[in-house]
């Protein structure tokens, strides 16, 4: 999994190609790129956000989380997360995603800033994936109670 700023060009999905990219999530608002990668079969899912330091919606991560991690399941799958420069979007989007795989946020925050050191954390939006962590795991939480009791 990769995360960074825009595609924008075929000089730079052809980057994505060569890297072996088959999956993306752009976060990016303002720039739909599914015209440059469905050429190359890269599938997409466009989560377009504003980057506006606002409260994100759970459906937002439910839909990119969902993505790649249908994605993640195929073993030669690679999912790129992009926004305009990949400093707060698609580091929140994969602030998710790696919290879905098991990670603890503060270690999921950890290797983000390790590999991409641009990353800025924005509180509103590390609480905007809080928020829809707790509540997916209040619903499982819900589900197991509802299976124990047999309802």
């Amino acid at each position: 999994m990769g995360v960074g700023g825009g595609i924008w060009t075929d000089e730079k999905m052809l980057e994505c190609i060569r890297a072996g990219v088959t999956h993306v999530v752009n976060m990016q608002l303002e720039w739909d790129d599914r015209g440059l990668c469905e050429p190359y079969g890269v599938k997409v899912e466009w989560c377009g956000t504003d980057d506006d330091f606002c409260r994100k919606p759970p459906e937002l991560f439910e839909r990119g989380v969902g993505f790649a991690m249908k994605a993640l399941e195929d073993p030669e799958a690679k999912v790129f997360i992009h926004c305009a420069a990949g400093v707060h979007r698609a580091p929140m989007m994969t602030l998710a995603v790696l919290m879905a795989c098991g990670f603890e946020l503060e270690e999921a925050m950890r290797v983000i800033q390790t590999r991409r050191p641009v990353v800025d954390f924005a509180p509103v939006y590390v609480n905007s994936v809080e928020d829809w962590w707790e509540g997916r795991e209040s619903e499982k939480d819900a589900e197991d109670v509802e299976e124990v009791r047999g309802d």
